[in-house]
């Protein structure tokens, strides 16, 4: 059977350009939303009266979506391709958004959290499009550099939010209105909306999972032969993707309520100025990570990550006043790679389960909508203390990258440097010798086919 769909290997310069550039243009958009998220978090507190608990209900329902539909996201695409998993995922972004001026217009905060999931529905959608396509839209050397700096326009996008809220939602009578937030997202659902029309019109190349396994098998890897279930660096960076994001998610969820909450000043204002910086922070370290991924190997460099934000996350529970806020800021440098590392390594040589494995790991994001409320429960009565919580994921996480160096340093010898396993089997292959007949019968054969070739060479003449 013919195998259907594009490789790479097939694509023009431009034709990449292209596409890399668009599909990089969806992490821009949520990652504006999930910065707004993490201010609307501390603003509803205020205008609505609620408790810290109360107030993750936004991160429940928000990463609670990518849980539940992130599944549903990656077969849909394995049928119909990324290009409809795009539309599907902008459409129900957009929709989520429009749906913010109601509620706010009525001060409905269970409108909020309807709408938030909505949101998440479609983000998820785009997030195991746009994670997957970039992955594999190259080399496999480069996966996680390429995805690390595709990301980091989310990172950018992560930190605008925060500055629009500081300068609209906690200012003057917008610190207990909610006017401000009805633009703010109708201008988000128009985004959306412009995004959905660009890609309609775009010719995106669909590479396809039989493309990707013929490519896979030319070389003689086959573990995509197993079933998905066997898939265990899969399963198991789903795992650490959940605690992941969970510790990530809870950290940004109530960095602003912690700066406030370590007596040193600093007011809401301040605290959410302060965050953008924090989310600053982690996309420089996004894009330092960029540079040093096209050296260092990823499951290595990921461990090192992990024991920094295991120890970053432990200091900001027992460290007071301004030193705790030092850490909370090496805490988000180190965080920067982590996503992009787990998803390229999670999803490494799946083959014709690629779309799968990436909605698998995709609904890892639904760590998000557990361990805020956690961590919240405890910052009810001390803030400071709730970031031992965070920690709990970063030790996951670190556990799944020494499992990765230990199993390659089993398999290949330790790997400080990043390689591209694809590449070094073909030309393993085209180093070898041609092989020669053994045994009799192969002698006869080849004699055969070549007194056939004679006597077919002599009719010509």
């Amino acid at each position: 059977m013919a195998v259907t769909g594009t490789t790479v290997a097939q694509l023009t310069g431009a034709r990449w350009v292209y596409a890399f550039a668009l599909v990089t243009s969806l992490f821009f958009t949520w990652g504006f939303a999930y910065g707004l998220l993490d201010v609307l978090n501390s603003h509803f507190q205020q205008v609505f009266g609620i408790s810290k608990l109360q107030s993750t209900l936004l991160q429940l329902a928000y990463f609670g979506a990518y849980f539940v539909w992130s599944p549903f996201a990656g077969m849909f695409m394995s049928k119909y391709g990324y290009k409809k998993g795009i539309h599907v995922g902008l459409t129900l972004y957009s929709l989520g958004a429009i749906f913010f001026w109601p509620s706010a217009k009525f001060e409905k905060y269970g409108g909020f959290v309807g709408c938030t999931f909505i949101i998440g529905c479609g983000l998820s959608t785009l997030e195991v499009a746009a994670n997957s396509y970039i992955a594999v839209l190259g080399t496999e050397k480069y996966a996680a550099a390429r995805l690390n700096f595709s990301q980091g326009f989310q990172g950018v996008a992560s930190f605008a939010g925060p500055m629009i809220a500081s300068r609209w939602f906690f200012t003057g009578k917008n610190a207990t209105t909610l006017d401000t937030v009805q633009w703010v997202y109708l201008a988000v659902a128009g985004l959306g909306i412009v995004l959905n029309i660009l890609f309609y019109f775009c010719d995106l190349p669909e590479i396809t999972q039989d493309a990707l396994a013929e490519e896979m098998h030319e070389v003689g890897l086959t573990t995509d032969d197993e079933p998905f279930w066997k898939q265990y660096r899969c399963i198991f960076g789903w795992v650490a993707q959940t605690c992941y994001v969970g510790a990530q998610v809870g950290v940004a969820a109530l960095a602003v309520n912690y700066m406030v909450d370590q007596n040193v000043g600093i007011q809401k204002p301040l605290a959410s100025q302060l965050f953008s910086y924090c989310q600053i922070t982690f996309t420089v370290g996004r894009f330092v990570g960029v540079v040093l991924l096209n050296f260092v190997d990823p499951a290595l460099m990921l461990v090192i990550y992990g024991v920094a934000c295991s120890t970053f996350s432990l200091a900001a529970s027992f460290a007071p006043g301004r030193a705790g806020i030092g850490c909370l800021f090496a805490l988000f440098f180190f965080e920067s790679i982590c996503y992009p590392v787990i998803f390229t390594l999670g999803t490494k040589q799946l083959g014709k389960h690629t779309k799968r494995g990436s909605g698998l790991i995709v609904m890892g994001v639904g760590g998000g909508a557990w361990y805020p409320p956690a961590q919240a429960s405890i910052a009810d009565r001390n803030t400071r203390l709730s970031y031992v919580v965070p920690f709990t994921g970063y030790v996951a996480m670190t556990i799944y990258a020494v499992g990765i160096v230990v199993d390659q340093a089993i398999k290949g010898g330790f790997r400080f440097r990043t390689v591209d396993e694809i590449a070094e089997k073909r030309h393993e292959l085209e180093a070898q010798p041609p092989a020669s007949p053994s045994s009799p019968a192969e002698k006869s054969d080849v004699e055969s086919e070549d007194k056939k070739e004679t006597i077919e060479y002599i009719d010509r003449i």
